[in-house]
């Protein structure tokens, strides 16, 4: 048998190869397209609890890209009082194989992958269901995933206004430096829910609550506003999506009854939000195989839980460039 090397990259590795933000969302965009067009496999993630979800636990994404030639899986923890320790709530390892003959790839730090690509999908999502003048953002959570959040939708909508708000008064006014400074505008750390959301054009919701709790209320939303609710545990109430026109996910296979965890999990598990009244998966839009928008005066729910296709597009977009760079190590298999 011929020796089997991967291609390992490390975070070092991962932050010299320093993805553009049009990188990113091209590799993201790509994955969808492949989903909404049929090219693809996506198995719902599975959890593992070491000892209870308030406290932390790992997700475990697993996919297939086949215009990419990828099948990955990516484990990633998420436990909420890693800061007290000096490390992110969130990291994460992600390993491409060939789909063909099942052969290792590459291992690949992803947690900036996890942080980028959520980052991406929002900001997607926006691109298809946000109107197409929203000035105003407002963003609840400062954890990983939020920074990508806030910096790719300014990339694409150029905001006016950008309003931050998390529980921690230093989480958040760091958070709101740490984009004013990147972002070259002002970033406003507010101190409360409705200051944060009340008549913002795109509202995202990426807390992270020990267990859930409706600190969003339905009537902060302005009519024909995009919502964006997340985290792990819901921070939205019930009636969120009553006044919703269109409602959009990035996979129902992940959104459907019977699973834990999830921001609308609450929604789907009393029916509220269900296949039938679903308007469509982001990658059918992102495929033209439904339409997004179709006026300003829609209001509409895009929920995502996490693609593992995204994670192994932009593992396959960081391999090919660490090519062109001769950055990372191989690593001996077998």
């Amino acid at each position: 048998m011929a020796d089997i090397s991967i291609s390992y990259l490390n975070g070092p590795d991962v932050e010299r190869l320093a993805l553009t933000d049009d990188e990113i969302l091209a590799a993201v965009e790509q994955a969808l397209h492949a989903q909404g067009s049929g090219r693809t496999v996506i198995e719902p993630r599975v959890h593992l609890i070491p000892e209870s979800s308030a406290k932390g636990h790992f997700n475990v994404l697993r996919g297939v890209v086949k215009p990419l030639g990828v099948a990955g899986v990516k484990v990633v923890g998420d436990f909420v009082d890693n800061y007290k320790r000096g490390l992110p709530s969130e990291m994460a390892v992600l390993n491409l194989f060939d789909p063909e003959t099942g052969m290792p790839k590459a291992f690949i730090d992803a947690t900036g992958i996890t942080e980028m690509r959520t980052g991406a999908v929002t900001a997607l999502g926006a691109k298809h269901l946000a109107r197409k003048d929203s000035r105003i953002l407002g963003h609840i959570g400062a954890r990983g995933t939020a920074y990508w959040n806030v910096r790719l939708l300014d990339r694409l909508f150029d905001f006016d206004e950008i309003r931050v708000l998390s529980r921690r008064p230093e989480s958040r006014d760091g958070f709101a430096e740490r984009l004013s400074r990147d972002l070259g505008k002002p970033v406003v750390a507010t101190e409360d829910w409705e200051t944060c959301v009340r008549g913002a054009d795109i509202v995202v919701e990426a807390s992270r609550l020990p267990e859930p709790a409706p600190l969003l209320k339905t009537g902060w939303i302005a009519k024909g506003a995009l919502v964006v609710p997340y985290g792990t545990m819901s921070a939205v109430e019930l009636s969120l999506t009553d006044i919703m026109d269109k409602m959009v996910v990035d996979d129902w296979g992940q959104c459907r009854k019977g699973l834990p965890f999830g921001a609308l999990r609450a929604h789907v598990d009393s029916g509220r939000l269900s296949e039938e009244n679903l308007h469509a998966e982001l990658g059918q839009i992102v495929a033209g195989l439904r339409p997004g928008r179709e006026s300003d005066e829609e209001t509409i729910l895009f929920w995502h839980r996490g693609l593992s296709l995204s994670d192994i597009a932009l593992g396959h977009a960081l391999l090919e460039k660490a090519a062109r760079l001769g950055v990372g190590q191989t690593l001996r298999f077998a």
